[in-house]
């Protein structure tokens, strides 16, 4: 067994970190057991997220609409737009407050423990909930807790890990997360019902986290490396200017555009199973589509991270898993058809795959400070909760106005390609 992977002796108080330890380059690979620790803890805040967003949302929507004055797919649309609006600052922010964090269990574990516990919280609510409002509600608190879970979780990663594993670590944090979606869908469906949905995903959510905090301490901050405290140097810190950091800029542009165009796709999936379909069990179809796409990317997910990690390289793996992704959401818009799903969702996870690992580890390779690790990473991870506001906007016109459901892909899929393309801007990694 080696270091990482010795559990801590949890009745004494943790050793103080060395000076500077939590800021420094990481240079000591992690272990297995570290790596599969915060895996799972990854994938338990996936559950948390994708168990309602996947069904369960859509459900009470479809239940709520009715004398509401609001179509479902309006009332959906609504209700994931202003949660999104939510985490996109509750992300960086909670990075931020963890980057300060001097607490004797260290500068992350706090934020996962707090932030894993108030989102099973708020699961509950929403399995109560009675209306619009009180499922406006509910989601809002989920997206506020689960972020400072998750912003805590990636930046645990450029902490502890170094650049020539993170690769190959940010291929498990894959592995995790479609196992949370497909995880979190297969909850959901075998607990029968809205209410116990929600439950099922509060129980995971909550446990999931357990092994990592448990199992291994935190590095912690000293108070004398902790900045001074001002709100304006605090404010100001949330602004990355492109111009300073251009390749911050184009790498969080690509994961925008490559993340609204995967958002675009999974908002209206049970109403595409459903409606233009015409699958008999939608539930059951989103399911299915799911577990095909988890399959192949769990084919490609940890074998790409590995890969880019031995060739030293990051960017040609971006570009065409991001071309690919193109391809298989081009093909549900010219393929409208139960087996054109199922071949799209599978091309789909094999990109995905790649670009979930590897992408990752872009992301790290670009931050600008040791200090503002959870924060850089908190404002890069705004390009997976953005897409998730922008993704209403420009969906419901799309598929009521504009072309139906056959425009909402091809959309979706010129936007996967931009972000692919824009990859090549990015200049300081190979």
């Amino acid at each position: 067994m080696t270091t990482e992977d010795r559990a801590p002796d949890r009745g004494a108080p943790a050793a103080p970190a060395a000076p500077g330890a939590a800021l420094a380059e990481p240079v000591e690979r992690v272990g297995k057991g570290w790596t599969s620790a915060l895996s799972l803890a990854n994938g338990a805040i996936w559950v948390g997220w994708y168990g309602p967003l996947q069904i369960l949302l859509a459900s009470q929507a479809k239940d709520f609409a009715p004398g509401s004055g609001m179509s479902k797919e309006t009332m959906l649309a609504w209700v994931t737009g202003v949660g999104a609006l939510v985490s996109l600052w509750a992300n960086p922010l909670f990075g931020a407050l963890s980057d300060r964090t001097t607490s004797r269990y260290g500068r992350r574990t706090p934020w996962i423990v707090a932030g894993a516990v108030g989102g099973a919280l708020s699961l509950l609510l929403l399995a109560v909930a009675d209306g619009v409002w009180t499922m406006a509600l509910g989601w809002c608190l989920v997206q506020l807790t689960l972020n400072a879970a998750f912003a805590a979780v990636t930046a645990a990663v450029p902490d502890r890990v170094p650049r020539s594993q993170r690769g190959s670590v940010g291929g498990w944090l894959g592995v995790a997360q479609v196992l949370g979606v497909v995880g979190g869908t297969a909850l959901v469906t075998v607990a029968g019902g809205v209410g116990a949905g929600y439950v099922a995903c509060a129980v995971f959510t909550a446990l999931g986290v357990l092994p990592y905090v448990l199992r291994y301490e935190d590095l912690r901050l000293p108070v004398t490396d902790r900045p001074a405290w001002s709100w304006p140097g605090f404010l100001k810190g949330f602004w990355l200017s492109p111009r300073r950091y251009p390749d911050l800029g184009w790498a969080w542009l690509t994961r925008f555009l490559m993340n609204l165009s995967n958002a675009l796709v999974l908002l209206y999936l049970l109403y595409y199973l459903r409606d233009r379909l015409h699958y008999a069990d939608p539930d059951q179809g989103v399911l299915i589509l799911s577990a095909v796409n988890g399959l192949t990317l769990l084919a490609t997910v940890v074998v790409g991270g590995v890969w880019s990690d031995r060739v030293g390289r990051r960017k040609p793996f971006v570009v065409w898993s991001g071309v690919l992704m193109a391809v298989a959401t081009a093909g549900l818009a010219v393929w409208q058809t139960w087996p054109g799903a199922i071949v799209a969702a599978a091309v789909q996870g094999i990109g995905y795959g790649v670009f979930a690992s590897v992408d990752f580890a872009l992301m790290t390779d670009v931050l600008p400070k040791a200090l503002d690790r959870g924060k850089d990473l908190g404002i890069i991870n705004v390009a997976n909760s953005l897409p998730q506001v922008a993704a209403p906007v420009l969906a419901a016109p799309l598929v009521t106005y504009l072309g139906g459901y056959r425009m909402l892909y091809a959309v979706a899929a010129a936007v996967g390609l931009a972000g692919a393309v824009l990859v090549g801007r990015i200049r300081g990694v190979e």
